[in-house]
């Protein structure tokens, strides 16, 4: 199991709307629904080496991908203080290449915030959750299939 892997279990593993979690290298794929997938991996936003985000990415067995989101883990968490004194004012959290070997740059995640991260990344999913329950209202005639 490589370091990304590990992380994102430790954000997914409580998920109740990710189901059959799958875990390939930096992603992990699970079920939302009936034809409706989710992946969401650890991603660098500009600085290469430098992982910093969560894309969950929401794929339609037939159609492939139809939405996807950025999550920044300074959007998630902000700066963290740290007894370092290199970082006064805080890190941003990320993971960085530390001669070959992934790691937590300075700050490493509390448990509460893998369940915050976990809880924003839910609540994107939760939209395409609730999709999947939409049927034909009696007396409408109408009918959404997604």
């Amino acid at each position: 199991m490589n370091f990304f892997e590990q992380e994102l279990r430790k954000i997914m593993v409580g998920s109740g709307i990710l189901k059959d979690q799958k875990y390939v290298g930096r992603l992990c794929y699970g079920t939302i629904g009936e034809g409706i997938r989710a992946r969401v991996e650890i991603v660098t936003t500009g600085m290469s080496s430098n992982y910093d985000g969560i894309k969950a990415s929401i794929i339609n067995r037939k159609e492939g991908v139809v939405d996807s989101i950025l999550i920044r883990m300074s959007d998630a968490w902000g700066k963290k203080p740290v007894s370092n004194p290199n970082f006064k004012d805080g890190i941003i959290p990320h993971i960085w290449n530390n001669d070959g070997k992934m790691e937590w740059y300075v700050y490493k995640p509390s448990g509460n915030d893998y369940r915050q991260l976990a809880g924003e990344i839910e609540q994107y999913l939760s939209v395409f959750q609730d999709m999947e329950m939409v049927q034909e209202q009696p007396g409408n005639g109408m009918q959404q299939t997604f």
